[in-house]
């Protein structure tokens, strides 16, 4: 199995104690009420959960954030909530993990996305969605570029997640692509394949395989063990390369780990180090934040995808929306070695 040494690994954490990374995208407001269930409703064949207690975590392009910081770097969150209750909740929660919170646009006339999970007996019962999926306007988005040109020359790279709730527009894409290449930034984004954008002259894509498969518009008809030998998987990066034009693109694949794919190299398959699976939400938040610390903090590509996978394999084995420390990256690294 591929890895890196411990010693490595508190180099790289050292370095990504000094690194910056800008968060661009769609935030949401993650709120799981937890209960039991002893009857159902008289008034619908519905169960009944008596309310015991409820928690918040940061969502979407929030996690990605509130994953940089945990892992003891710098973040700055850019991205539109509504003018209520819970989007200062979730400016609250975000500035308690350390992340900055001065590129948060209040939006008239749009929810801040929460989603609300109704959990009793370890089984989700419900979800309830409150959010605005238009796209944001002209002027939103001029006040976004503006607020992040404020920053950008202090960052060492930029993260985007689109998960299609309207603040990824190509306006706005094109406007970050743009500053990071003049300013020789990284550009990392995990893409939404319902959201078609131009997605070409970004240093990284982490789609996870069945967003792979969308985007390239092939039918996932082929599962192997060994990644390296299913031909499906492999014809959806040559598309993605040939479409999209990523320095790199990262596929997660589930229990397989994940498979590093750069331009005229061998893909590189990275087996999962995960040993327990209790929630993969948010997952993918870690992958690209974890990934593009280590690029800021001088890693190398495969050393990056290593780094973002163990990143992961201790987060799924939490319940929620999750982070990983520096302490908890190092003991995952530890053991395997």
């Amino acid at each position: 199995m591929v890895t890196l040494s411990p010693t490595r690994i508190r180099e790289l954490l050292d370095a990504a104690a000094r690194t910056r990374v800008l968060v661009v995208g769609d935030l949401m407001l993650d709120q799981f009420i937890w209960g039991r269930v002893s009857r159902i409703s008289p008034e619908a064949p519905v169960p009944v959960v008596d309310f015991e207690r409820e928690h918040f975590m940061p969502g979407g392009a929030a996690n990605v954030a509130r994953n940089l910081t945990a892992l003891g770097g710098k973040a700055d969150i850019f991205g539109v909530v509504g003018e209520d209750t819970n989007g200062k909740h979730l400016a609250d929660l975000l500035e308690k993990e350390g992340v900055g919170c001065s590129g948060l646009l209040a939006v008239e006339g749009r929810f801040t996305s929460t989603k609300t999970r109704i959990v009793a007996h370890q089984q989700q019962v419900t979800r309830l969605d409150r959010e605005t999926r238009g796209k944001i306007d002209a002027k939103a988005t001029q006040a976004l570029l503006k607020k992040i040109d404020a920053l950008l020359p202090k960052a060492d790279a930029v993260s985007v997640g689109d998960y299609g709730k309207g603040v990824i527009t190509q306006t706005l894409l094109d406007g970050l692509k743009e500053r990071c290449r003049a300013g020789a930034k990284w550009l990392s984004l995990d893409p939404k394949p319902v959201h078609r954008l131009d997605l070409k002259g970004l240093s990284l894509i982490t789609p996870n395989r069945k967003e792979a498969f969308e985007l390239a518009g092939l039918e996932d008809t082929t599962r192997r063990d060994n990644p390296l030998e299913d031909t499906q998987l492999m014809k959806v990066a040559d598309a993605l390369f040939r479409d999209h034009a990523p320095a790199l693109l990262l596929i997660t694949i589930g229990e397989l780990g994940m498979l590093l794919c750069q331009r005229h190299q061998p893909p590189v398959h990275i087996p999962t180090v995960a040993k327990e699976v209790f929630d993969v939400s948010g997952a993918g938040d870690t992958v690209i934040a974890s990934f593009t610390m280590a690029i800021a903090a001088g890693a190398s590509p495969v050393e990056a995808a290593i780094f973002s996978n163990h990143a992961a394999g201790v987060v799924v084995g939490k319940v929620g929306t999750a982070t990983v420390t520096p302490d908890e990256l190092l003991a995952s690294f530890t053991k395997v070695s």
